[in-house]
Parts: structure tokens; C-alpha cells; sequence
């Protein structure tokens, strides 16, 4: 049995995440980002290990989240699932003077890979929109460019592969992988979106307890159950370096 960290799992694909590993017997333990949705999530897996609550809009959240998963123990595999959509009609900014969507969908999981206790296992949440996100470097938080939703949520999800990628570069032991869910009818996808709802969650959850061969892998990227090419600037190690190091320095957290 393994234990688990699912990040942003009081409802959408993070809860189902959670609910197909706690079948399979495995201790999950849920985040959400206040008591009310903790208590959505309580009562929607009722058998979840724990609940750990914070919101990881600000660096201080993402810091309490790292420091009550520490203080449940090492866990063998963290699903960073939390995140964002694309609908956000202007910039909006975080108390730390950052692009909210950046925030959570970037920085808040650097800072808990960063601060956790290390796993066995990463798994990274992008999308199939990535490959149309390469950023500009020079201006992650969108303060010079005209803002544009669904640009700025591409550049996350190309940014969380840099992330996975890179940490997989910088720690060898750790598998550390990629994958996009599909664009799914969860409240972030839409009702009309077409892919199986059904196979959305299961691909982060295999790689994160997996013992198959294909999973036995790091710095690689998935869609339902199968290696699929990123696009492929992620594999450049200027740019996942770029990330790590702006990443570090916007938080005030090196990566170890």
C-alpha cells in the first residue's frame, strides 16, 4: 500500500484520482484550499486518510500545505493536480504581487516539491494545450504582454512540464513525470468537452503506484496510459533551468 498526496483534490479529476487509488487500497491523502471544501471532500471520500487544507494562491499557503504533508510523513508518490483553467478574463493578481494563474498552477507545485519530503514518485498535471504555450521567459507574469487567458493558462501547462522535466533531470532517483488528462467535462473543461471522463484520472494514478514497466520511467510525458511526445522545447535544459531558477527566486524556496 502507498501513500499519496493528491493536490487540489476536493472535487474535479483530483478527487477522482483519489477515489480510484483508495479502491485499489492504497492511503490518500486530499487537499483542498479551505474547511468548507475539506468537508466537500470528506463527505465525497469518506475514507481519505487525511485532509490537508491551505490555499495555495499565495506562497504562504503553498509553504503550510508543504508543512502539513511533512508532518503526516514521507509519501511515496505527490499528484500535483492542483490548478487552474483558461477563463480568467484579465490578469489578476496574488497577494505576493504574482499572476494568480501562475501561482497555482506553476508555483505552488515548485514550492511543495521543493519543501516536501522527497517521494519516490512525481506526477505533473499539463494539458494538450501545452504545445501552443512555448512562454516568454522574460515576462512569466504577463505584467508587459496583452493579457489573454487561454495563452497564459498553454504557458502553465508547457511551464509544468519544464517542471517535471527538470526535476527529473536534477533528481535521478526520483520518477518524476508529465501527462495531460484529456479536455474533459469537469468544471474546468466545460460540459461540451469530448474525451472520456471516465479515463481522466486514471493515468495519474498508475503512474503514481504503477509497477509495470511503463511506468518504471522518468522525465517522460502521458496521455491515457501511453508515452506521448511533449512538445519539444520542454527538453531543453536552459529552459527548465530558467523555470527552476525564477521559480526559486519569485518564492524565496530553492530547489534541494
Amino acid at each position: 500500500m502507498a501513500r499519496i498526496l493528491i493536490t487540489g483534490s476536493s472535487d474535479g479529476l483530483g478527487l477522482m484520482a483519489g477515489q480510484h487509488l483508495a479502491r485499489e487500497g492504497h492511503d490518500v491523502v486530499l487537499h483542498a484550499r479551505n474547511t468548507d471544501r475539506g468537508e466537500v471532500a470528506r463527505r465525497a471520500r469518506p475514507n481519505a486518510a487525511q485532509i490537508v487544507i491551505g490555499d495555495v494562491v499565495t506562497i504562504a499557503g503553498m509553504r503550510s500545505v508543504a508543512e502539513q504533508a511533512n508532518a503526516i510523513g514521507r509519501f511515496d508518490a505527490v499528484i500535483h493536480n492542483v490548478g487552474i483553467g483558461y477563463r480568467e478574463a484579465r490578469r489578476l493578481e496574488t497577494r505576493d504581487g504574482l499572476s494568480h494563474l501562475f501561482a497555482i498552477n506553476v508555483l505552488a507545485p515548485y514550492v511543495l516539491t521543493a519543501l516536501m519530503e522527497r517521494p519516490d514518485r512525481l506526477v505533473y498535471l499539463s494539458s494538450g494545450m501545452h504545445p501552443g504555450g512555448i512562454p516568454d521567459m522574460d515576462d512569466l507574469q504577463w505584467t508587459r504582454r496583452r493579457w489573454s487567458g487561454s495563452q497564459a493558462y498553454a504557458e502553465t501547462k508547457f511551464l509544468d512540464v519544464l517542471l517535471a522535466f527538470g526535476v527529473a533531470r536534477r533528481w535521478p532517483a526520483v520518477r518524476s513525470n508529465a501527462l495531460e488528462p484529456g479536455w474533459v467535462p469537469t468544471r474546468m473543461g466545460g460540459p461540451g468537452a469530448p474525451d472520456d471522463m471516465a479515463a481522466a484520472p486514471v493515468t495519474q494514478a498508475w503512474l503514481a503506484v504503477g509497477d509495470d514497466p511503463a511506468t518504471r520511467v522518468t522525465g517522460r510525458y502521458f496521455y491515457h496510459q501511453r508515452e506521448k511526445l511533449p512538445e519539444p522545447s520542454t527538453r531543453r535544459v536552459g529552459l527548465q533551468e530558467a523555470l527552476l531558477d525564477r521559480c526559486a527566486t519569485l518564492s524565496g524556496v530553492p530547489l534541494p
